[in-house]
């Protein structure tokens, strides 16, 4: 495989509910995920992340895998009730005692911390005040940013305001499927502006303590028209303006804001703006990022809605291409398309690019054949997107573990390195070695 340029960063990524465990230790507070996987019916199984990978204890024995694969940066996330029980008030010493010690861990073998303050772990206190329905928990978030900057920001090579605020807003806020299980379309756009908001007040927040760079990472998806067979080639002209609808409200209303400093045309279908988009807003979430982080796994295939259905797009099946054990399509030449073509030549004021996740689930396997080829074929379509002129700095697979994977408990496994959840040990996958030689350059 050729060179990447000087610098390029490669890394793992994890996320604090899906790993850590110890969910009543060290005065950690109830997050939304604590109560969302312990009400029946709402994750496979009835799993929950109470005890998940137990970093919480096991946090060194991960460095020390870490530093043997040979990454150049960790990107974590801080549990917001680890810091703030209650999501107000003085920091717990105990949670930043914990992620004190796990970036000087870090730090320690050579691995630079790239830290997300949220990972959708809100505290149960803040949602039973309306959560990010609420303007207010914008504030707070600014404040929880400033108290973890505060303390860590001498060490932190990067930090990640929010991770993927289309996926808080859309299975989170709007289908109900992940936490808190809120359900209804109003919800969507007030609960996009105040993530928004929150991110550009944490963003001064941080910067009031840390000269580290300041970003947000979210989720991004090409839409793809496709007609009645799944396929692009079968799409209508209805089917390609559905698409482009599509894009505005999962790709560009999460980025306009940040990069124009305006909602794109066509939100207010989704809810008015007037009295939810207050003077001095969009400057406060339009501040210059030093970075943006893109999470791909696949695009979405939209074609044109049924009559009388609620939305103004249909969400199908993209056919023609290999599956994931999650069932997603892989199609690495989206993430080429929405590198080059939705980010770079969108975008003039376009910051570095940061690849924060990229990664795919298999049923388990220590010869893990298919994630070798899955991660193969996105680095190779990041390297096409450097040859074309973007600014790609470094790519973090997810994960470096398996993990909670949310909703679907356990029964998806995205790690290079192997968790049996019964004993908790750890072992590295073939993916994990051919990770190693890439990072090597062998």
């Amino acid at each position: 495989m050729p060179a990447f340029p000087p610098g390029f960063t490669w890394g793992v990524s994890t996320a604090s509910y899906q790993i850590e465990g110890a969910v009543a230790e060290g005065g950690r507070g109830t997050s939304v995920w604590d109560t969302f996987a312990h009400t029946p019916g709402r994750t496979r199984n009835g799993e929950t992340g109470d005890v998940a990978c137990d970093h919480y204890h096991r946090y060194a024995a991960d460095v020390d895998l870490m530093a043997d694969l040979g990454v150049d940066a960790y990107r974590f996330s801080v549990a917001w009730p680890r810091i703030q029980p209650d999501g107000v008030g003085p920091a717990n010493p105990d949670g930043l005692d914990f992620y004190d010690r796990l970036v000087d861990a870090l730090r320690a073998k050579g691995i630079k911390p790239l830290v997300t303050l949220f990972h959708w772990d809100l505290p149960q206190a803040l949602e039973d005040k309306g959560g990010w329905l609420n303007r207010d928990t914008a504030t707070r978030f600014a404040e929880y940013a400033s108290l973890v900057a505060g303390r860590l920001g001498d060490r932190v090579e990067q930090w990640i305001t929010l991770n993927e605020p289309f996926i808080v807003t859309s299975l989170g806020h709007v289908l109900g499927v992940h936490a808190p299980g809120r359900a209804g379309v109003e919800h969507a756009l007030p609960v996009t502006h105040h993530l928004l908001l929150g991110h550009g007040l944490a963003t001064a927040a941080i910067r009031r303590h840390s000269t580290a760079a300041v970003s947000l990472a979210n989720n991004y998806s090409p839409a793809w028209a496709v007609g009645p067979d799944g396929r692009p080639e079968t799409a209508t002209d209805d089917d390609r303006a559905a698409a482009q609808l599509y894009d505005v409200f999962h790709n560009r209303l999460y980025t306009d804001p940040l990069l124009l400093g305006e909602y794109p045309p066509g939100v207010e279908t989704l809810s008015p703006l007037e009295g939810l988009v207050l003077d001095g807003d969009m400057d406060t979430i339009s501040q210059p990022l030093d970075a943006l982080g893109v999470n791909y796994y696949n695009p979405t295939a939209v074609r044109a809605p049924q009559p009388g259905a609620d939305l103004p797009f249909d969400l199908a099946r993209l056919e023609g291409y290999e599956r994931t054990g999650f069932d997603w399509p892989v199609v690495p030449a989206g993430l080429r398309e929405l590198l080059v073509d939705l980010l770079h030549q969108r975008y003039a004021n376009l910051p570095p690019l940061w690849i924060t996740e990229s990664g795919c689930a298999y049923p388990r396997s220590l010869d893990d054949q298919d994630r070798i080829a899955y991660h193969d074929v996105h680095v190779r379509a990041v390297q096409e997107a450097i040859a074309a002129g973007v600014d790609v700095r470094g790519y973090c697979a997810w994960s470096l573990m398996d993990n909670f994977e949310w909703a679907e408990g356990y029964s998806q496994r995205f790690g290079l390195v192997d968790v049996d959840f019964d004993t908790l040990v750890r072992t590295p996958r073939a993916s994990y070695r051919w990770y190693r030689s890439l990072i090597r350059g062998e």
